[in-house]
């Protein structure tokens, strides 16, 4: 874990590139969307998902462990609402099939690697160890 911690720029971190690379895949996406869905849910999953990587680069320069841990599960949150957003407009039939399928590759990827930064974060720090759960 404190390889991790060590990166010298967020640009460093795995989890931010692969957020990143999930970015680029939605805008793609949804170039496809409906133009009547340019203020619904095209703007809506666009900002959620530059909420990953954002809050990931934000996270990673802060000043404490404990501020990037929150900002990791403020981008797990907003991974959560790409995959949402993601099978809304597979059920609306919104884009290529294809192209929500590695959507979504990439998303669960993100969230698997969000969770284990996340934990590592944990298992490492004593002061998380004994902290009260976030409400």
């Amino acid at each position: 874990m404190e390889e991790k911690l060590k990166a010298q720029s967020f640009r460093d971190l795995v989890v931010w590139k692969r957020a990143m690379e999930l970015t680029v895949a939605v805008y793609r996406l949804t170039q496809e969307f409906p133009r009547e869905e340019m203020y619904g849910l095209t703007s809506q999953v666009r900002r959620s998902v530059i909420s990953i990587p954002s809050n990931v680069a934000e996270g990673q320069g802060r000043l404490n462990v404990g501020e990037f841990k929150q900002f990791l599960g403020i981008a797990r949150g907003s991974n959560f609402e790409v995959q949402t957003q993601l099978e809304i407009a597979r059920a609306l039939k919104f884009g290529n099939a294809a192209m929500i399928d590695e959507a979504e590759r990439l998303s669960h990827e993100v969230g698997k690697m969000l969770f284990g930064l996340i934990e590592s974060i944990r298992d490492s720090s004593p002061t998380t160890k004994t902290a009260k759960p976030d409400h």
